[in-house]
């Protein structure tokens, strides 16, 4: 089967030493201005969402345009898979970005928001130190807008003449949104990992009288919300914060939302100790919910029947924990209106040492409800 070269673009060129390639190609396919570029007089397909890439495939002498690395979020992936492919890659678009900004890249996350719902790549961004987010016309401003609290860059038109670095709208096509925190010549941690362990226990966090979510029963929630990066989590009546802080120890971007100054306080001093970012809300909920970003899970440490309604709005699931046998049954009944719902009574034994042997130290039972989309 006859070998198709893909090329990579950048600049308005090919890479060097590949001219000749496009110069004997009988059959050029790309974006139609750059066909009108570089392959004047050639054939030309247009390679659009509607084209079937099969028509390509089995004729001499194809030549594929496409831009930076083609490799990279690019038409490879597809081509490859119905075709043998020679890819010969120019600089991608994230890699120009980050050159122009001075700032290495060996250790950034790349995330598309490009042709998809945006609020992975946002998330992914609100969490992580040092991102870059491949965008589609018209979301650009919206991702800039959503991630204003970490001074994003766009890089617009990179390897032009228009090639620009912009923080405010109105902002050029194509381009890449870029977030990164100077770290003092350190690289980031990487490869991202989850940590050795979670459910820490009570004392890796500064709480009040013992008014923290028990390692038990924040063992439970975690695997219920499986928070990871991408998502975003509510963390509603955070108290401590130590169930959010968790959250954003397995890679999520995470709101903490209490009524208490002290709790935000504290979860805030919680969450610098654990070297993690943690959004705070100060207010009461449902009303300091309403303009917040969508959850993908949501816990709820406390709150009525208002406050499920808020949290309803959760993609994925809410867990909720009562200490209250008598709250169980409506929670269970209003959260059953739009979620698959399990319950567990958690009783934990903790061992301790007594006179030279040890007792079983009770503590105090906890329901755990979970409802599933």
């Amino acid at each position: 089967m006859p070998e198709i070269h893909v090329l990579g673009v950048s600049g308005g060129a090919v890479p060097p030493g590949t001219e000749a390639l496009l110069a004997d190609a009988r059959v050029v396919a790309g974006g139609r201005a750059v066909l009108e570029q570089l392959a004047p007089g050639k054939e030309h397909v247009v390679l659009d969402a509607k084209l079937d890439l099969e028509a390509l495939v089995g004729r001499e002498g194809v030549v594929v345009l496409a831009s930076g690395d083609p490799g990279f979020f690019g038409i490879v992936r597809r081509l490859s898979a119905l075709t043998p492919v020679h890819v010969h890659p120019a600089p991608s678009s994230v890699a120009r970005a980050f050159a122009r900004l001075g700032v290495p890249w060996d250790d950034a996350l790349v995330v598309s928001a490009h042709g998809r719902d945006p609020h992975t790549a946002i998330n992914t961004a609100l969490r992580h130190p040092k991102v870059a987010i491949l965008t589609q016309p018209g979301n650009t401003e919206l991702i800039v807008d959503a991630l204003k609290a970490r001074n994003p860059v766009v890089a617009e038109a990179l390897g032009t003449p228009d090639e620009r670095l912009a923080t405010e709208p109105p902002f050029n096509d194509p381009n890449v949104v870029i977030v990164h925190e100077p770290t003092a010549g350190r690289a980031t941690v990487w490869p991202p990992r989850t940590p050795n362990r979670w459910a820490l226990p009570e004392d890796a966090f500064e709480h009040r009288a013992g008014m923290i979510t028990k390692a038990e029963v924040r063992a439970l929630a975690l695997a219920a919300l499986g928070p990871g990066t991408g998502d975003h989590i509510w963390d509603i009546g955070c108290g401590s914060g130590a169930v959010g802080i968790e959250c954003a120890l397995l890679g999520a971007a995470v709101t903490a939302i209490d009524q208490a100054p002290d709790a935000i306080a504290l979860a805030t001093r919680n969450a610098a100790a654990h070297g993690v970012p943690l959004a705070t809300v100060l207010g009461a909920a449902p009303e300091s919910l309403r303009d917040l970003r969508e959850p993908d899970a949501v816990f709820v440490g406390g709150g009525g029947p208002a406050v499920l309604d808020a949290a309803m709005r959760a993609r994925r699931a809410v867990v909720v924990t009562l200490a209250l046998i008598d709250r169980v049954a409506p929670t269970i009944e209003r959260l059953s209106q739009e979620f698959e719902v399990t319950a567990t009574t958690l009783q934990a034994n903790r061992v301790k040492p007594l006179a030279g042997g040890h007792r079983l130290a009770a503590e105090n039972p906890v329901t755990v409800i979970v409802g599933r989309r």
